[in-house]
Protein backbone atom coordinates (compact mmCIF):
# COMPACT_ATOMS: atom_id res chain seq x y z
CA UNK A 1 0.00 0.00 0.00
CA UNK A 2 1.30 3.46 -0.88
CA UNK A 3 0.16 7.05 -0.82
CA UNK A 4 0.72 8.36 -4.32
CA UNK A 5 -0.91 11.79 -4.05
CA UNK A 6 -1.46 14.22 -1.16
CA UNK A 7 -3.33 17.50 -0.88
CA UNK A 8 -3.37 19.48 2.37
CA UNK A 9 -5.19 22.76 3.02
CA UNK A 10 -4.90 24.89 6.17
CA UNK A 11 -2.84 22.35 8.12
CA UNK A 12 -0.76 24.33 10.65
CA UNK A 13 1.42 26.74 8.62
CA UNK A 14 0.50 25.13 5.28
CA UNK A 15 -2.05 27.17 3.34
CA UNK A 16 -2.11 24.62 0.56
CA UNK A 17 0.23 21.85 -0.54
CA UNK A 18 -0.11 19.34 -3.35
CA UNK A 19 2.38 16.47 -3.76
CA UNK A 20 2.87 13.38 -5.89
CA UNK A 21 4.87 10.98 -3.75
CA UNK A 22 7.32 8.27 -4.70
CA UNK A 23 6.26 4.70 -4.18
CA UNK A 24 9.49 3.88 -2.32
CA UNK A 25 11.14 7.06 -1.01
CA UNK A 26 10.12 10.70 -0.81
CA UNK A 27 12.40 13.35 0.71
CA UNK A 28 11.01 16.55 2.23
CA UNK A 29 13.68 19.07 3.16
CA UNK A 30 13.80 22.54 4.61
CA UNK A 31 14.79 24.60 7.63
CA UNK A 32 13.39 24.06 11.09
CA UNK A 33 9.89 25.50 11.36
CA UNK A 34 9.35 25.54 7.61
CA UNK A 35 6.47 23.04 7.69
CA UNK A 36 8.12 19.67 7.07
CA UNK A 37 6.57 17.99 10.11
CA UNK A 38 3.20 19.53 9.25
CA UNK A 39 3.26 17.57 5.99
CA UNK A 40 3.97 14.37 7.91
CA UNK A 41 1.07 15.20 10.23
CA UNK A 42 -1.19 15.62 7.22
CA UNK A 43 -0.18 12.19 5.91
CA UNK A 44 -0.68 10.64 9.34
CA UNK A 45 -4.13 12.23 9.65
CA UNK A 46 -5.15 10.58 6.43
CA UNK A 47 -4.48 7.12 7.85
CA UNK A 48 -5.31 7.64 11.52
CA UNK A 49 -7.80 10.47 11.85
CA UNK A 50 -5.56 12.14 14.40
CA UNK A 51 -2.17 13.79 14.81
CA UNK A 52 0.90 12.05 16.20
CA UNK A 53 1.75 15.23 18.12
CA UNK A 54 -1.58 16.42 19.57
CA UNK A 55 -4.74 14.82 20.93
CA UNK A 56 -6.94 17.74 19.83
CA UNK A 57 -6.98 17.60 16.04
CA UNK A 58 -8.77 20.94 15.70
CA UNK A 59 -5.61 22.64 16.97
CA UNK A 60 -3.98 21.77 13.65
CA UNK A 61 -6.24 24.19 11.75
CA UNK A 62 -4.19 27.09 10.37
CA UNK A 63 -4.51 30.25 12.42
CA UNK A 64 -7.46 32.39 11.34
CA UNK A 65 -9.15 29.58 9.38
CA UNK A 66 -12.27 27.59 10.27
CA UNK A 67 -11.67 24.40 8.31
CA UNK A 68 -8.85 22.18 7.17
CA UNK A 69 -8.80 19.29 4.71
CA UNK A 70 -6.38 16.53 3.83
CA UNK A 71 -7.00 14.37 0.78
CA UNK A 72 -4.99 11.60 -0.79
CA UNK A 73 -4.94 8.82 -3.33
CA UNK A 74 -3.87 5.41 -2.02
CA UNK A 75 -2.85 2.49 -4.19
CA UNK A 76 -3.06 -1.16 -3.20
CA UNK A 77 -1.68 -4.33 -4.67
CA UNK A 78 -3.08 -5.10 -8.11
CA UNK A 79 -3.33 -1.43 -9.01
CA UNK A 80 -6.57 -0.68 -7.13
CA UNK A 81 -6.79 2.87 -5.76
CA UNK A 82 -9.02 4.73 -3.33
CA UNK A 83 -9.51 8.40 -2.48
CA UNK A 84 -9.39 9.36 1.22
CA UNK A 85 -10.50 12.73 2.57
CA UNK A 86 -10.29 13.98 6.14
CA UNK A 87 -11.99 17.23 7.20
CA UNK A 88 -11.71 19.11 10.48
CA UNK A 89 -13.57 22.11 11.91
CA UNK A 90 -13.41 23.38 15.51
CA UNK A 91 -16.62 21.43 16.16
CA UNK A 92 -16.02 18.07 14.53
CA UNK A 93 -13.93 15.82 12.29
CA UNK A 94 -15.14 13.47 9.57
CA UNK A 95 -13.72 11.30 6.80
CA UNK A 96 -14.72 10.00 3.39
CA UNK A 97 -13.41 6.91 1.63
CA UNK A 98 -14.12 6.76 -2.07
CA UNK A 99 -16.77 9.44 -1.70
CA UNK A 100 -18.64 7.67 1.11
CA UNK A 101 -18.63 8.76 4.74
CA UNK A 102 -16.36 6.51 6.82
CA UNK A 103 -18.13 4.69 9.65
CA UNK A 104 -15.11 5.25 11.90
CA UNK A 105 -11.55 6.48 11.73
CA UNK A 106 -10.47 2.85 12.00
CA UNK A 107 -11.65 2.49 8.40
CA UNK A 108 -8.97 5.02 7.40
CA UNK A 109 -6.32 2.89 9.05
CA UNK A 110 -7.43 -0.13 7.09
CA UNK A 111 -7.29 1.77 3.79
CA UNK A 112 -3.98 3.46 4.55
CA UNK A 113 -1.84 1.93 7.33
CA UNK A 114 0.83 4.41 8.41
CA UNK A 115 3.34 4.66 11.26
CA UNK A 116 5.73 7.41 12.33
CA UNK A 117 9.06 7.79 14.10
CA UNK A 118 9.56 11.40 15.14
CA UNK A 119 11.63 13.32 17.72
CA UNK A 120 8.88 12.73 20.29
CA UNK A 121 8.96 8.95 19.88
CA UNK A 122 10.56 8.57 23.33
CA UNK A 123 7.14 9.33 24.86
CA UNK A 124 6.13 5.80 23.94
CA UNK A 125 8.53 4.67 26.68
CA UNK A 126 8.53 7.67 29.00
CA UNK A 127 4.83 8.43 29.41
CA UNK A 128 1.86 6.44 30.72
CA UNK A 129 0.01 3.51 29.22
CA UNK A 130 -2.26 5.53 26.89
CA UNK A 131 0.33 5.75 24.09
CA UNK A 132 1.43 2.14 24.43
CA UNK A 133 -2.19 0.93 24.29
CA UNK A 134 -2.64 2.89 21.05
CA UNK A 135 0.58 1.42 19.66
CA UNK A 136 -0.53 -2.10 20.62
CA UNK A 137 -4.12 -1.79 19.40
CA UNK A 138 -3.09 -0.44 15.99
CA UNK A 139 -1.08 -3.61 15.45
CA UNK A 140 -3.80 -5.90 16.83
CA UNK A 141 -6.37 -4.30 14.52
CA UNK A 142 -4.34 -5.07 11.42
CA UNK A 143 -3.94 -8.70 12.44
CA UNK A 144 -7.54 -9.06 13.63
CA UNK A 145 -9.84 -6.45 12.01
CA UNK A 146 -12.86 -7.44 14.14
CA UNK A 147 -10.92 -6.23 17.20
CA UNK A 148 -12.15 -2.66 16.64
CA UNK A 149 -15.82 -3.63 16.89
CA UNK A 150 -15.16 -5.51 20.13
CA UNK A 151 -13.32 -2.49 21.51
CA UNK A 152 -16.15 -0.12 20.52
CA UNK A 153 -18.75 -2.34 22.20
CA UNK A 154 -16.59 -2.66 25.31
CA UNK A 155 -16.24 1.12 25.61
CA UNK A 156 -19.99 1.56 25.17
CA UNK A 157 -20.66 -0.82 28.07
CA UNK A 158 -17.87 0.81 30.10
CA UNK A 159 -19.50 4.23 29.73
CA UNK A 160 -22.85 2.79 30.84
CA UNK A 161 -21.32 1.23 33.96
CA UNK A 162 -19.52 4.46 34.81
CA UNK A 163 -22.80 6.38 34.48
CA UNK A 164 -24.49 3.85 36.76
CA UNK A 165 -21.72 4.30 39.33
CA UNK A 166 -22.54 8.01 39.51
CA UNK A 167 -26.31 7.64 39.95
CA UNK A 168 -27.70 6.75 43.35
CA UNK A 169 -29.76 3.58 43.18
CA UNK A 170 -28.48 2.53 39.74
CA UNK A 171 -27.19 -1.01 39.39
CA UNK A 172 -23.66 -1.00 37.97
CA UNK A 173 -23.65 -4.79 38.07
CA UNK A 174 -26.03 -4.83 35.10
CA UNK A 175 -23.11 -4.14 32.76
CA UNK A 176 -20.49 -6.39 34.30
CA UNK A 177 -21.32 -9.56 32.40
CA UNK A 178 -20.95 -7.85 29.02
CA UNK A 179 -17.87 -5.94 30.14
CA UNK A 180 -16.32 -9.17 31.34
CA UNK A 181 -17.00 -11.05 28.11
CA UNK A 182 -15.79 -8.27 25.81
CA UNK A 183 -12.83 -7.39 28.02
CA UNK A 184 -11.60 -10.97 28.08
CA UNK A 185 -11.79 -11.06 24.28
CA UNK A 186 -9.76 -7.83 23.99
CA UNK A 187 -7.12 -9.13 26.40
CA UNK A 188 -6.84 -12.42 24.51
CA UNK A 189 -6.30 -10.63 21.20
CA UNK A 190 -3.70 -8.29 22.69
CA UNK A 191 -1.90 -11.10 24.47
CA UNK A 192 -1.71 -13.19 21.30
CA UNK A 193 -0.27 -10.24 19.37
CA UNK A 194 2.35 -9.61 22.04
CA UNK A 195 3.37 -13.26 21.99
CA UNK A 196 3.80 -13.12 18.20
CA UNK A 197 5.78 -9.89 18.50
CA UNK A 198 8.42 -11.17 20.93
CA UNK A 199 10.97 -12.68 18.48
CA UNK A 200 10.82 -9.56 16.28
CA UNK A 201 11.10 -7.34 19.33
CA UNK A 202 14.07 -9.14 20.83
CA UNK A 203 15.97 -9.07 17.55
CA UNK A 204 15.16 -5.44 16.79
CA UNK A 205 15.88 -3.97 20.23
CA UNK A 206 19.14 -5.91 20.45
CA UNK A 207 20.21 -4.54 17.06
CA UNK A 208 19.38 -0.92 17.90
CA UNK A 209 20.36 -0.72 21.57
CA UNK A 210 22.40 -3.76 22.53
CA UNK A 211 20.27 -3.89 25.69
CA UNK A 212 18.00 -6.74 26.92
CA UNK A 213 14.92 -4.52 27.18
CA UNK A 214 11.74 -6.52 27.76
CA UNK A 215 8.09 -5.90 26.89
CA UNK A 216 5.46 -7.30 29.22
CA UNK A 217 1.72 -7.10 28.59
CA UNK A 218 -0.43 -6.30 31.62
CA UNK A 219 -4.10 -6.82 30.77
CA UNK A 220 -5.57 -4.38 33.31
CA UNK A 221 -6.67 -6.76 36.06
CA UNK A 222 -5.24 -9.72 37.98
CA UNK A 223 -4.35 -12.84 36.03
CA UNK A 224 -5.85 -14.84 38.91
CA UNK A 225 -9.44 -13.73 38.28
CA UNK A 226 -11.90 -13.51 35.43
CA UNK A 227 -12.77 -9.91 34.61
CA UNK A 228 -16.43 -10.28 35.61
CA UNK A 229 -15.34 -11.47 39.05
CA UNK A 230 -12.76 -8.70 39.38
CA UNK A 231 -15.41 -6.09 38.51
CA UNK A 232 -17.79 -7.52 41.10
CA UNK A 233 -15.09 -7.45 43.78
CA UNK A 234 -14.12 -3.88 42.85
CA UNK A 235 -17.68 -2.51 42.75
CA UNK A 236 -17.58 -0.89 46.18
CA UNK A 237 -14.33 0.94 45.40
CA UNK A 238 -15.60 1.88 41.95
CA UNK A 239 -18.82 3.27 43.45
CA UNK A 240 -16.84 5.40 45.87
CA UNK A 241 -14.68 6.86 43.09
CA UNK A 242 -17.45 6.71 40.45
CA UNK A 243 -15.23 5.10 37.82
CA UNK A 244 -14.32 1.58 36.68
CA UNK A 245 -10.77 0.82 37.80
CA UNK A 246 -10.24 -2.59 36.21
CA UNK A 247 -10.37 -3.80 32.62
CA UNK A 248 -8.52 -3.59 29.30
CA UNK A 249 -8.91 0.20 29.29
CA UNK A 250 -6.29 0.16 32.08
CA UNK A 251 -3.93 -2.25 30.29
CA UNK A 252 -0.30 -1.42 29.63
CA UNK A 253 2.80 -2.72 27.91
CA UNK A 254 5.52 -2.47 30.54
CA UNK A 255 8.96 -1.62 29.10
CA UNK A 256 11.57 -2.95 31.53
CA UNK A 257 15.33 -3.30 31.77
CA UNK A 258 16.79 -5.61 34.42
CA UNK A 259 13.43 -5.67 36.15
CA UNK A 260 13.07 -1.87 36.40
CA UNK A 261 10.90 0.50 34.34
CA UNK A 262 12.97 1.53 31.33
CA UNK A 263 12.08 5.20 31.77
CA UNK A 264 13.88 5.17 35.15
CA UNK A 265 17.19 3.79 33.89
CA UNK A 266 17.51 4.80 30.23
CA UNK A 267 18.71 8.14 28.91
CA UNK A 268 16.47 10.14 26.60
CA UNK A 269 18.51 8.94 23.63
CA UNK A 270 18.19 5.31 24.71
CA UNK A 271 14.44 5.75 25.18
CA UNK A 272 14.20 6.98 21.60
CA UNK A 273 16.05 3.92 20.35
CA UNK A 274 13.79 1.59 22.34
CA UNK A 275 10.66 3.34 21.08
CA UNK A 276 11.93 3.18 17.49
CA UNK A 277 12.56 -0.53 18.01
CA UNK A 278 8.95 -0.97 19.18
CA UNK A 279 7.70 0.60 15.97
CA UNK A 280 10.04 -1.29 13.65
CA UNK A 281 9.39 -4.63 15.37
CA UNK A 282 5.65 -4.09 15.01
CA UNK A 283 6.02 -3.38 11.29
CA UNK A 284 8.22 -6.45 10.84
CA UNK A 285 5.54 -8.62 12.44
CA UNK A 286 2.75 -7.19 10.30
CA UNK A 287 4.80 -7.74 7.18
CA UNK A 288 5.49 -11.34 8.19
CA UNK A 289 1.94 -12.44 9.05
CA UNK A 290 -0.22 -10.21 6.84
CA UNK A 291 0.01 -8.74 3.34
CA UNK A 292 0.24 -5.27 4.85
CA UNK A 293 3.33 -3.11 4.38
CA UNK A 294 2.54 0.23 6.07
CA UNK A 295 3.93 3.57 5.00
CA UNK A 296 6.59 4.79 7.43
CA UNK A 297 7.13 8.49 8.18
CA UNK A 298 10.57 9.46 9.49
CA UNK A 299 10.96 12.97 10.86
CA UNK A 300 14.65 13.94 10.56
CA UNK A 301 16.03 10.54 11.68
CA UNK A 302 19.64 11.70 11.35
CA UNK A 303 19.03 14.11 14.24
CA UNK A 304 17.87 11.29 16.50
CA UNK A 305 20.45 8.61 15.67
CA UNK A 306 24.11 8.64 14.83
CA UNK A 307 27.03 6.38 14.06
CA UNK A 308 26.58 2.64 14.32
CA UNK A 309 23.02 2.88 15.67
CA UNK A 310 21.95 4.99 12.70
CA UNK A 311 23.40 2.45 10.27
CA UNK A 312 21.59 -0.41 11.98
CA UNK A 313 18.36 1.57 11.94
CA UNK A 314 18.77 2.23 8.22
CA UNK A 315 19.32 -1.48 7.55
CA UNK A 316 16.23 -2.50 9.57
CA UNK A 317 14.03 0.08 7.87
CA UNK A 318 15.33 -0.81 4.40
CA UNK A 319 14.46 -4.46 5.04
CA UNK A 320 10.81 -3.48 5.63
CA UNK A 321 10.41 -2.47 1.98
CA UNK A 322 7.91 0.17 3.12
CA UNK A 323 7.06 3.39 1.38
CA UNK A 324 9.18 5.99 3.21
CA UNK A 325 8.54 9.69 3.61
CA UNK A 326 11.60 11.26 5.22
CA UNK A 327 12.28 14.83 6.34
CA UNK A 328 15.70 16.42 6.53
CA UNK A 329 17.38 19.77 6.94
CA UNK A 330 19.44 19.00 3.85
CA UNK A 331 18.51 18.48 0.21
CA UNK A 332 21.41 16.09 -0.31
CA UNK A 333 20.29 13.63 2.39
CA UNK A 334 20.72 10.07 1.12
CA UNK A 335 20.29 7.99 4.27
CA UNK A 336 17.91 5.61 2.52
CA UNK A 337 19.21 6.04 -0.99
CA UNK A 338 18.27 8.42 -3.78
CA UNK A 339 14.66 9.67 -3.40
CA UNK A 340 12.16 9.25 -6.20
CA UNK A 341 10.55 12.57 -5.28
CA UNK A 342 12.05 15.55 -3.47
CA UNK A 343 10.18 18.58 -2.10
CA UNK A 344 11.45 21.78 -0.57
CA UNK A 345 9.40 23.40 2.20
CA UNK A 346 9.91 27.07 3.05
CA UNK A 347 7.58 29.31 5.04
CA UNK A 348 4.74 26.83 4.66
CA UNK A 349 5.12 26.56 0.88
CA UNK A 350 5.95 23.26 -0.78
CA UNK A 351 7.75 23.04 -4.11
CA UNK A 352 8.93 19.97 -6.05
CA UNK A 353 12.66 19.82 -6.72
Amino acid sequence: MSLIELSATNVRCLEHASLELGGDLTLIWGANGAGKTSLLEAIFLLGRGRSFRLRNTERLIRYGQAHMRVSGQVTRGGGATSRLTFDVTPERSWAHIGGRTAESFAALSWEFPVQVIDPGVHRLVEEGGYRRRRWLDWGVFHVEPSFVETWVRYNRALRQRNVALKIAGADAATWESELGRLGESIATSRGHFMAQLQPYWQDTVASLTGLPVELHYHRGWSQEHALVDALSASRARDSLRQVTHLGPHRADVAVRLHGRPAREVLSRGQQKLVAAAMTVAQLRLLQAITEITPTLLLDDPAAELDGERLQRFIELVAALRSQLVVTSLHAESRLFGAPERTFHVEHGRVQPV
